[in-house]
């Protein structure tokens, strides 16, 4: 599963993962509907998924981060 950041609402771009991507593809928006989502709040929500994968925008462009043993982030280069 690959979760998006809302800043990337918009853009299409979970259109161009879907291209290659057969998993499911979502917002993080998606996994908690009307409410506010912080920062803090997203490794809470990435542990009720399978295997996420979380994109996002950072200081230095676009930033993957795998979820995964339940316990913690790792940034993929």
């Amino acid at each position: 599963m690959i979760v998006l950041d809302e800043q990337l609402l918009g853009r299409n771009i979970e259109e161009q993962i879907a291209r290659w991507y057969q998993g499911a593809i979502c917002f993080i928006t998606d996994l908690r509907p009307n409410t506010v989502i912080k920062d803090d709040a997203i490794p809470k929500l990435l542990q009720q998924e399978n295997q996420p994968t979380c994109v996002k925008f950072g200081q230095h462009g676009l930033l993957c981060y795998t979820f995964s043993q339940g316990t913690s982030y790792e940034q993929i280069p």
